[in-house]
């Protein structure tokens, strides 16, 4: 065979490829078998560990996540460097090339250097973990993985949010103790007070039985004055995100409890004056 005045002869051609395309094919089929070996093998000391330090299950979440980004990333790596040595590929070469072009780009890439440092703190400072529920950078949701360079925090609507680490500033962690339960209920002027308050210390008894309770619930009294109604407020500590389903069954339990003793809500009312 013969191109361009130059003999190529497809016995040698095939010698010299078909050593390469079977380390190649073997390569690509052990990293096909280990990637997922070791991953199983990190999630199980992750879970492991987790049991015997007794650490929080968000905790152990967060690290799995974050040992299993850099486990990808770290194989990833090696495969390119072995797939260059199967090739013949000399690495000084490029390696000294990847450092002057690192350091040309290395301007550019000051925001990726952000991400990873401000990621590490956040790790480190335990400002986030996964299933937290938080606001920062504009998103407010439930956390659901930190990685390297980025976090993914789930709005309650469903849309899952990519946030860089370098804009999570200020971050204001819900789930960290107890949490407050509030109820604001409205009675007329017309209505008893009192009576109302009792009727709100009675179902407050009912709840302090619930688990979900920590502490309370307790009515502590007149609120505010509307303009054409009087708010009573009722407050007590729950678990962790579950305020809003505390609050959710207290206001019905409430709101049976005024109509059995004849407290109406307070409708607005307006005056209207005519001129004659």
């Amino acid at each position: 065979m013969e191109f361009f005045g130059i003999e190529f002869s497809l016995a040698g051609m095939l010698e010299i490829v078909a050593p390469a395309i079977l380390k190649i094919g073997l390569l690509i089929l052990a990293f096909i078998i280990l990637v997922p070996i070791g991953k199983k093998v990190i999630e199980k000391a992750i879970n492991k560990a987790g049991s015997n330090q007794k650490i929080s299950q968000s905790r152990v979440k967060t690290l799995e996540k974050l040992l299993l980004n850099l486990f990808s990333y770290s194989m990833f790596f090696v495969f390119v460097l072995m797939m260059f040595g199967i090739l013949g590929i000399p690495l000084g070469p490029l390696l000294a090339g990847a450092g002057i072009i690192g350091l040309a780009i290395g301007f550019g890439a000051q925001g990726l250097v952000s991400d990873i440092v401000t990621g590490f703190f956040i790790l480190l400072e335990r400002q986030l973990e996964i299933d937290d529920y938080v606001t920062t950078a504009g998103y407010d949701g439930i956390v659901e993985e930190i990685g390297l360079r980025t976090t993914k925090i789930r709005s309650f609507d469903g849309t899952l949010n990519y946030v860089p680490n370098r804009y999570i500033e200020g971050v204001a962690n819900h789930t960290r103790g107890n949490m407050r339960a509030l109820v604001d209920i409205s009675i007329r002027y017309d209505d008893n007070i009192d009576e109302a308050i009792t009727v709100l210390e009675q179902v407050c008894t009912g709840f302090k039985e619930d688990e979900r309770f920590k502490e309370g619930p307790d009515a502590i009294g007149v609120q505010n004055f509307g303009s054409s109604d009087i708010v009573l407020r009722v407050v007590g500590q729950t678990e962790n995100g579950l305020q809003w389903e505390c609050e959710r069954a207290m206001r019905k339990q409430i709101k049976e409890a005024f109509v059995k003793v004849g407290i109406e809500s307070p409708v607005p009312q307006q005056i209207a004056i005519q001129n004659n």
